[in-house]
């Protein structure tokens, strides 16, 4: 495998070997024994956890085993240094939900908020415990009114050096992970789960979203949610997502991109391999903005490799208008740009939603697309619907598959 990235691209290659190589800080375990446990005080919780974390003489912040911290307001626990947050037991957001939309941080970028940011220099969550979002009471006030601005479970913001690992992730009411201005961020061995007990879905709950972030590792986690596996946002460079199985998603996916005007967009040097995708909307996704007031980008050096998916509609897409209704999408044109992209050895099967069609790869026109690479696509439909098929839009396919694509270089 090394080997192989190496003599593609030297970059993946260098950012391989060093997040796989990234664990516990010396700093961390040298300074282990000074630990502070917390116990849950029958309120709010937020308190404690706070004053633990500012606490120089507590490196290590302890949630024992069997422990539910119970976290009635918002958390901020950003400008840490050498901390380590061991959560054996549970940290549970309340389900307050009019307090939450008054007080939850929020972020300008797609109307976002969350209950807790965490930050800082050489930090590290893990411990085998549980984040709880209480997300059904989210669910099911999404299904009444979707303006209900619902608070992201973890928000890495401004963090560098931060290893999240060992935990499981539960009901987030909405995105589950959110790294934003991040660098040299590593999670592994996750689980999430975001599933509604109602007939109201669990909308929206991506596993990760990464914004202006540079170095991240996504390893060797399992998650079962109703939105994007991993979603790589605006600026986001040198990313790793490896060994994943996603149930119920819509994908991996670059994007969306584009979408606010005057700004420039750069997803740039991911590799996203052995991944699992099943009962999915999508599997490896590119997707960007079209129409008159919309922004611009880049997308260069994409690898999505190793893919084995099942019951998924779009096995490999590029949608370049996204959000955007065919008309417009061919009077305004994406600006964001695609090239160099790889889609190597995805098999598996599609659902059948989209009939036949396994593979769609709709660019804008004026070679906004450029150097996309097929090789081994090798998914199948549901026999009803016979032979794969594969389609292309003003886009010149390379690869050993490109003939499975036939010609569809065209500006028109």
């Amino acid at each position: 495998m090394l080997v192989t990235l190496a003599s593609r691209t030297l970059s993946l290659y260098v950012l391989i070997s060093v997040v796989l190589a990234v664990s516990v800080p010396p700093a961390l375990e040298s300074r282990a024994s000074g630990a502070c446990t917390l116990e849950a005080s029958g309120s709010d919780d937020a308190p404690a956890i706070l004053a633990a974390a500012a606490d120089t003489s507590c490196p290590t912040v302890t949630i024992p085993s069997g422990t539910t911290l119970s976290i009635q307001s918002k958390l901020n626990m950003t400008g840490l240094s050498n901390k380590h947050i061991d959560l054996q037991g549970t940290i549970k957001f309340s389900d307050d939900l009019d307090y939450w939309k008054d007080n939850a941080f929020t972020f300008s970028f797609q109307d976002q908020a969350a209950f807790w940011l965490l930050g800082g220099t050489n930090i590290v969550l893990d411990g085998g415990g549980t984040l709880d979002g209480s997300g059904q009471a989210w669910y099911d006030a999404f299904a009444k009114d979707d303006s209900t601005v619902r608070p992201i479970l973890l928000t890495l913001y401004q963090a560098t050096d931060i290893t999240v690992q060992n935990i499981k992730m539960i009901n987030g009411p909405e995105w589950i992970n959110f790294v934003n201005e991040g660098k040299n961020v590593v999670f592994r061995n996750i689980t999430i789960t975001a599933v509604s007990t109602s007939s109201n879905d669990a909308k929206n709950t991506d596993g990760w979203d990464i914004f202006r972030s540079d170095n991240v590792t996504i390893a060797d986690s399992n998650i079962t949610n109703g939105d994007d596996c991993v979603s790589f946002k605006p600026n986001s460079t040198n990313i790793l997502v490896s060994n994943l199985s996603c149930n119920g998603s819509h994908g991996i996916s670059v994007g969306s991109l584009g979408q606010y005007a005057g700004e420039y967009d750069i997803v740039e040097n991911v590799l996203a391999t052995n991944i699992r995708m099943s009962n999915a909307q999508n599997g490896a996704r590119i997707k960007a903005w079209a129409g008159k007031d919309v922004g611009s980008g880049i997308v260069k050096n994409i690898t999505f490799e190793g893919f084995v998916e099942s019951n998924v509609d779009n096995p490999v897409i590029i949608d370049q208008c996204y959000e955007t209704s065919s008309s417009d999408c061919t009077k305004y044109p994406s600006n964001t740009y695609i090239e160099d992209i790889w889609f190597t050895n995805i098999s598996g099967t599609s659902s059948g939603k989209e009939k036949a069609v396994v593979a769609s790869l709709s660019c804008s026109p004026d070679g906004r697309c450029s150097d996309i690479n097929v090789n081994g696509i090798t998914v199948t439909p549901p026999s009803k619907y016979g032979e794969p098929s594969f389609q292309c839009q003003n886009v010149d396919v390379s690869g050993d598959d490109a003939s499975l694509f036939g010609t569809c270089k065209t500006t028109s």
